[in-house]
């Protein structure tokens, strides 16, 4: 296998590790939504009328948010990996992403406080924040 070729496959390689962590951070928020509406359904029916049931919907949303702003900081990470990659002659198929960690946004907090994963996170907060306060004032 000549060098051109062995840098295609490791770049092939980089692509589907961040295809994969593209696809499990889609997971995560189809999760975190799926258990934030079977809680709602829940309260819905009567069973949860407690204010402090709703506020313990917060923990799952903050525990999916974290998880997916690992997975995006990952995927940052592993395109630092592919664009260092895809500008040399020849690979030794090597993967380190932590060389990378340092860089601007490439940390974990950033990743968790980017524009989009604070839309979607924030609007499922302000979403158990807003049932919270209809219940707490009798509504």
């Amino acid at each position: 296998m000549d060098n051109t070729t062995q840098v295609v496959k490791h770049l092939e390689m980089i692509q589907g590790v961040i295809n994969r962590l593209g696809h499990d951070s889609f997971l995560i928020k189809g999760w975190s939504m799926a258990i934030l509406a079977a809680g709602i359904l829940f309260i819905a029916r009567g069973e949860g009328q407690s204010e402090m049931v709703v506020l313990a919907f917060l923990v799952p949303v903050v525990g999916f948010w974290i998880l997916d702003g690992y997975f995006l900081w990952q995927e940052r990470l592993f395109r630092e990996v592919y664009n260092e990659i895809r500008k040399q002659d020849c690979t030794d198929f090597a993967m380190n992403v932590m060389k990378h960690k340092d860089k601007p946004k490439r940390n974990w907090m950033a990743s968790m406080f980017s524009v989009t994963l604070i839309l979607f996170y924030g609007i499922e907060g302000v979403f158990v924040l807003a049932v919270w306060m209809i219940l707490a004032t009798g509504g």
